[in-house]
């Protein structure tokens, strides 16, 4: 006896083959109706047999397209309709939007093949794609996902494709970028005055690259400038158009095989390089390969990626050219560059040709960036490819809009019981970041379609994103202090409940005394925190300058911890800043233009100004990660010395005898390696002693340690303190859905806020 069933799909289900493997099933089990877009996801009516219903029902669930994401099911029983076949009717536009908009993702192995073959339609056709690849997110102007509502409007389907997208039973059924060289986006080649060069764009390109020319190349989120990584004299030219004198480059390479010839790749970082959102992969180097040293000078790691669109995997045909820069072509500081109005005006003297498509970018993004970091992935950018699919919660976060911070900037917005972390903004610290920022958030905003109840900002007063306030009607505005939301940040991707600490090391932070906090030991949960301990307070000279220039950070420690004997070293250390050293000196002696300061990140930045690897940094935590980079975690030495001392019921980190004895080794000329290695045992030794103490002082308290902050990046405070904090019973978790640095922010933030209304409610 045949029944009738009502069948609502929510989650990552549009834009991803959803609705013609649904007609799959029902051809497969025999069953008839109909399946719909609509704004909450995809409905589905199904009438047959009650097995046929069950298995259907069953593979539904069980056997989704690869790229979907499936986050509820609803099933009713419904009155039959007595449907005499199975349909894909036309989407729903209307109601309430629950939508999961679908994500950018690499280029599929079956469009590859076709791409490659003589006899298809599509052969070298750099546009390729099919419902379980290429673009979506960058390309959508509304909900839901239908090609009218998108880029690819522009561009009227040939006989070929529209068959191919109107058969239930191929897998570019309603692949909304579907296009061929009859009817599809064209790549052209311009030249350095904006000339459009009679050629074949991408024969030629390689030709250019092989020459060592720098060519600005669109991708799915914007442009990158590229040239020969094996090249260095056009890496070296590239740094000096774009002023990037020692930050490294991203660079792709053809295939795994390639990357394996310069490069450590383990079993995990391969899979992440080969997935469907393809990230960098920030890699060990070997000892030696053919990459141009100008890639990251003086570093071990590299950052990698593989082709991602068939247009890259184009420019690999000849097997003369096997890896190429690959870098963001954005100004320093400002937003992706995503439009032609834009390249020609930024990159002028920078790009010697552009390869241009003609199928706009309505959403940049920039690459996203992952290392493998004690077991685990760690974000340092979320961006293309992960943006924006939600997060899920336990609460219902509807409403709730976090703004970030200022650096590594993100928003977040809460629907239902879902998190959307938008993507990769950058530093705001010009009018067009500011103005990508809001851009950004309102169209999903737009899409997500929400109340505006709470606003969430950093409780820093001069943070730039509190201008957005005035844009937007919200019931109410949260502040949250930085490093709470650090912790609740780490407490939420790995959904701990209840009490925790939170072990917080990072460059910059607003702290509740009105001084800048950035190395503390933190206990509470996501509606309230307490400080439990913290590195001691050492003046900036100059704030902003002592930052950008480490060795003025380095000066003032040296001389506010150890005095006269502190001051001898400074000098001896930077013998070349004598008139600069007097200045600071008088600064300090009369409270002048300094702030108080207790960072990982400024210990970081003066020990590395201290041994000479970085006085004056050229990108944010160049001086951390260059110190960083010489630490031997697989080396057993001895840590130097520091103090923990107990004042107003706080634990005190004071590591003045540690910068002591490095003075004393850097002037004894004692390997950069051991001193690095020592300091980062230091560190490590004195939070787990710390731990300890905290340990025997509450034993009632949760065993639970969150670590969270930038300086969690480093692989060996990671590793080293999770491993000796879970010898000493505590269990202890790291960041792997969302960047540990400022990245995470809004989702912190937002997760504080909910918890902070909430109890509120209950009171």
């Amino acid at each position: 006896m045949a029944s009738a069933l009502k069948v609502s799909v929510r989650g990552r289900v549009q834009g991803v083959g959803f609705r013609p493997f649904v007609f799959g099933l029902a051809d497969k089990y025999q069953v008839t109706g109909t399946v719909q877009n609509n704004m909450d996801g995809v409905k589905i009516n199904i009438e047959g047999e009650e097995d046929k219903l069950q298995a259907f029902l069953y593979d539904l669930e069980n056997s989704p397209p690869r790229l979907s994401k499936i986050n509820e099911i609803i099933v009713e029983k419904v009155e039959l309709s007595h449907y005499s076949t199975f349909s894909i009717i036309q989407s729903e536009r209307t109601g309430t939007s629950l939508l999961v908009i679908p994500i950018d993702s690499a280029v599929c192995d079956e469009c590859l093949g076709e791409m490659r073959d003589p006899d298809d339609f599509r052969y070298r056709y750099p546009f390729i794609n099919c419902t379980q690849c290429g673009p979506r997110y960058t390309i959508i102007s509304e909900l839901p996902y239908d090609r009218p509502y998108t880029t690819m409007a522009p561009f009227e389907m040939c006989p070929e494709c529209r068959e191919e997208y109107e058969n239930p039973l191929n897998r570019r059924h309603h692949a909304q970028p579907i296009a061929c060289p009859t009817c599809g986006p064209k790549v052209s080649l311009y030249d350095s005055s904006g000339k459009e060069i009679d050629c074949e764009p991408l024969s030629e390109a390689v030709t250019l690259l092989e020459k060592g020319k720098i060519i600005a190349i669109k991708g799915i989120g914007g442009y990158h400038l590229c040239c020969d990584a094996t090249n260095e004299e056009a890496v070296a030219e590239l740094r000096r158009r774009k002023n990037r004198r020692v930050r490294p480059l991203a660079v792709m390479a053809a295939s795994l095989e390639e990357i394996q010839t310069f490069a450590l790749v383990e079993n995990a970082e391969s899979k992440l390089l080969q997935s469907p959102e393809s990230p960098i992969v920030v890699l060990r180097k070997k000892s030696t390969s053919e990459l141009a040293e100008g890639i990251a000078p003086g570093m071990s790691t590299v950052g990698v990626m593989l082709p991602y669109t068939p247009l890259h995997h184009l420019l690999f045909e000849n097997k003369n050219l096997r890896c190429i820069v690959m870098t963001s072509a954005n100004p320093s500081g400002l937003p992706m560059i995503y439009n032609e109005n834009q390249v020609f005006q930024y990159l002028n003297g920078i790009a010697d040709y552009y390869l241009i498509h003609n199928r706009e970018i309505l959403h940049p993004v920039d690459d996203s960036v992952i290392q493998w970091n004690n077991q685990n992935q760690d974000f340092l950018r979320r961006s293309r490819g992960y943006v924006p699919d939600p997060l899920s919660i336990k609460a219902d976060v509807t409403g709730v809009i976090a703004f970030g911070g200022q650096q590594k900037t993100t928003f977040s917005i809460g629907r239902n019981q879902q998190i959307f972390i938008g993507p990769h903004i950058g530093d705001l610290d010009n009018i067009e970041t500011v103005n990508h920022f809001k851009q950004e958030l309102d169209h999903l905003l737009k899409w997500i379609d929400i109340p505006k109840r709470t606003a969430v900002i950093d409780a820093h007063p001069g943070y730039l994103n509190r201008v957005f306030l005035k844009d937007y009607q919200f019931d109410e505005t949260i502040e949250v202090q930085h490093h709470h939301a650090h912790m609740a940040a780490c407490m939420g991707e790995n959904e701990l409940n209840g009490e925790a600490y939170g072990i917080i090391l990072d460059g910059t932070g607003y702290g509740s005394d009105g001084h800048i906090w950035g190395f503390e030991i933190l206990y509470g949960g996501y509606s309230n925190m307490e400080r439990l301990g913290h590195l001691c307070y050492t003046p900036l000279p100059g704030n902003e300058k002592a930052i950008k220039e480490p060795w003025r950070n380095a000066a003032g420690m040296l001389i506010s911890l150890l005095g006269k004997q502190g001051e001898e070293y400074a000098r001896t250390l930077f013998n070349d800043k004598e008139a600069e050293l007097n200045v600071i000196k008088m600064m300090l002696s009369n409270n002048i233009n300094i702030v108080q300061a207790g960072t990982c990140g400024r210990l970081f930045d003066a020990v590395s100004a201290m041994a000479g690897l970085c006085q004056k940094s050229t990108y944010d935590g160049e001086a951390a990660i260059k110190l960083g980079e010489l630490a031997k975690s697989n080396h057993e030495l001895a840590p130097y010395s520091f103090e923990l001392l107990d004042k107003d019921s706080l634990l005190i980190f004071d590591f003045s005898k540690m910068l002591q004895e490095i003075a004393k080794d850097i002037l004894n000329k004692t390997a950069v390696e051991t001193i690095s290695t020592r300091f980062h045992e230091s560190i490590v030794k004195a939070l787990v002693e710390a731990m300890q103490i905290m340990k025997n002082q509450n034993p009632d308290r949760s065993n639970q340690v969150v670590l969270s902050g930038g300086s969690f990046h480093n692989r060996y405070l990671r590793e080293k303190l999770t491993r000796s904090l879970n010898a000493l019973g505590f269990s202890v978790y790291n960041h792997q859905k969302v960047p540990c640095n400022d990245g995470g922010l809004s989702y912190g933030q937002l997760l504080v806020a909910t918890a902070k209304r909430e109890a509120l409610t209950c009171v």
